[in-house]
C-alpha cells in the first residue's frame, strides 16, 4: 500500500512503480549492489543524500526518494525508456548517448523493467 500511495503522489502508475522495485531490489529493503546502491529502490549513497533521504535502508524514505528521482527523469526525458536508461546508467550518458546508452546491461534493464510494467499493466486489466 505504501508503494502504491508513493507512487500516485508522484504521478507515477504503481504498477511501474512495483517493476521498477521488483528488478532493483526484488523488494527486499536490505539490498546492496556491487556498486553500493542500497535498499528498495537501489540509491546510491550520493543521490540519496541529494534527494534528503537519511536513512536508505528505511522501506518508506527509500521509496519516496527514489520514486520522486525517477518522476524527475521521467518528466526531463518525456520517455518511458530514456527515464529508465537514465535511472540505471545515469542522466548525463543518456543526454550524451541521446538516447538509451549502448550498454548491454542499461539495453536489459530498460527492456527488462518495460516488459514486467507491460504485464503488470496486462494483469491488472489497464
Amino acid at each position: 500500500p505504501d508503494i502504491n500511495r508513493i507512487a500516485t503522489q508522484y504521478r507515477l502508475d504503481p504498477a511501474l512503480l512495483h517493476a521498477v522495485i521488483s528488478a532493483e531490489s526484488a523488494y527486499n529493503p536490505w539490498a546492496v549492489s556491487p556498486k553500493g546502491a542500497m535498499g528498495l529502490m537501489q540509491l546510491m549513497p550520493e543521490t540519496a543524500a541529494d534527494l534528503g533521504c537519511r536513512a536508505a535502508y528505511d522501506p518508506i524514505q527509500n521509496v519516496a526518494a527514489g520514486t520522486r528521482y525517477f518522476a524527475d527523469l521521467y518528466r526531463q526525458f518525456g520517455d518511458l525508456s530514456l527515464a529508465l536508461a537514465a535511472y540505471n546508467a545515469g542522466p548525463g550518458n543518456v543526454a550524451s548517448f541521446g538516447g538509451v546508452p549502448p550498454y548491454s546491461e542499461t539495453q536489459n534493464y530498460v527492456a527488462s523493467i518495460a516488459g514486467e510494467y507491460l504485464s503488470r499493466r496486462r494483469k491488472r486489466g489497464a
